[in-house]
């Protein structure tokens, strides 16, 4: 059992991975636009073979639950992401929206080099992007979008 007064130590890697992977999934949400889906009019003919002949199949209605609730699905991540990261340091906030939340992809080193005034050095970097995915997994995890188990570092002893 965890010691509730004390932090849990996360494997870096693992948790980096994690959360990169759960921004990607809001970029591509954010950007990609949903496609609704429709009702096909055209029916085709199809052999049926004696079966439960009281099952009933309403395409309208779960085309129509799909595209309410694939949207809604969507946004609703997309919310708590951008909540997540309304609680992190400025800089935190500044090194994860304009590298893993913005359309354009950019690179570390545009981030470090060009974005941060004045520029961090590569290492200041690594410290404040780490210390932002530590408080995103934490967070993530209180939202119940994220497993903390999968990412606590193992004792190799």
């Amino acid at each position: 059992m965890m010691n509730l007064s004390s932090l849990p130590e996360l494997d870096r890697r693992l948790t980096q991975v994690a959360i990169e992977n759960m921004l990607e999934k809001y970029r591509i949400f954010k950007t990609v636009t949903f496609e609704a889906k429709e009702a096909g009019t055209t029916y085709s003919y199809t052999e049926r073979f004696h079966g439960p002949t009281h099952t009933v199949t309403d395409q309208t209605a779960a085309i129509a639950a799909h595209n309410v609730d694939v949207p809604a699905a969507r946004r609703a991540y997309c919310a708590a992401i951008d909540s997540v990261v309304e609680r992190l340091d400025s800089r935190e906030q500044q090194l994860v929206r304009e590298r893993y939340m913005k359309r354009d992809e950019l690179y570390d080193y545009t981030i470090y080099n060009h974005v941060f005034d004045p520029p961090v050095s590569k290492d200041t970097y690594v410290k404040i992007r780490s210390k932002a995915f530590y408080k995103m997994a934490l967070a993530l995890t209180d939202l119940g979008m994220l497993s903390l188990e999968a990412l606590l570092k193992k004792d190799l002893g």
